[in-house]
């Protein structure tokens, strides 16, 4: 008997254990779990957290998700979604009625959605699938970055025509307001001026009384005046002293009232 026969099948048999073996652990191992690195989002926008998976087999009903949070702070991880059959959403904490599920197994999507995005939500994100078999794929994580909303001013066409037509308008009312009640001169100033513009509707002085002028007022005689006229003999007297005293030349000075 050749005592190498044994060796032989036994040797046989090992290899195709590991054969086996190696070939059972691949397919536990063959699921590969996707997700984008890193999303950008603004504060009060809906955000959608993508996860893609592959598997040696079918999804079955054994199929589950999971999705955890890790804050951006380092906090404490956490449990935010779960999948198995039917979607599980959170019922308390941060999460609560607003993580929305948008998955289809058959279609190889694990992706959720979360409403109303904050600053609190920054953080990185683990997308976890099991497809038994299949249950020992790495899982995928997402960095999400939730900045302020900005303050943008859209103008429609209209707004921009009432925007030319209002404000020129504003300003010239303004400018006429200042103009009638706070003139840039007295009022006796400006007429001092003589003559100006004047419309064609408005009626100045001069036409009041181009037919009917105004009785003019008598004029207040002075106190010369009213000793010149008091008598014709005097007014003569006074010529003659007048004359004299202008040839003497001593400078006299004429007598004032």
């Amino acid at each position: 008997m050749d005592l190498r026969e044994p060796v032989r099948i036994s040797l046989n048999r090992v290899l195709f254990e590991c054969i086996v073996l190696i070939t059972v652990l691949s397919s536990v191992s063959s699921i590969k779990v996707n997700a984008p690195s890193e999303i950008n989002a603004v504060r009060g926008e809906d955000v959608t957290l993508s996860c893609s998976f592959t598997s040696s087999s079918g999804p079955t009903s054994r199929m589950s998700v999971d999705w955890s949070f890790t804050p951006a702070d380092g906090g404490v991880r956490q449990s935010m979604f779960h999948f198995y059959g039917t979607p599980f959403p959170p019922v308390q904490g941060p999460f609560k009625e607003r993580i929305k599920w948008l998955g289809s197994p058959t279609r190889g999507d694990a992706s959720i959605q979360l409403l109303n995005a904050t600053l609190a939500d920054n953080g990185t994100y683990t997308c976890s699938v099991k497809n038994p078999p299949d249950t020992h794929g790495g899982p995928a994580q997402t960095l999400l970055t939730v900045t302020p909303k900005k303050v943008t001013i859209h103008l429609s066409e209209v707004m921009v025509l009432l925007l030319f037509i209002l404000v020129p308008s504003a300003v010239i009312g303004m400018v006429l307001l200042c103009r009638i009640f706070c003139p840039c001169c007295p009022q006796g100033e400006t007429a001092a001026k003589g003559q100006g513009y004047h419309s064609s509707i408005e009626v100045t002085e001069r036409d009041m009384y181009e037919f009917n002028p105004p009785a003019q007022k008598e004029k207040t005689p002075t106190c010369c005046e009213m000793w010149f006229t008091d008598s014709d003999g005097e007014e003569d007297e006074y010529h003659l002293s007048h004359h004299v005293h202008h040839h003497k030349g001593e400078g006299m000075e004429e007598s004032q009232c």
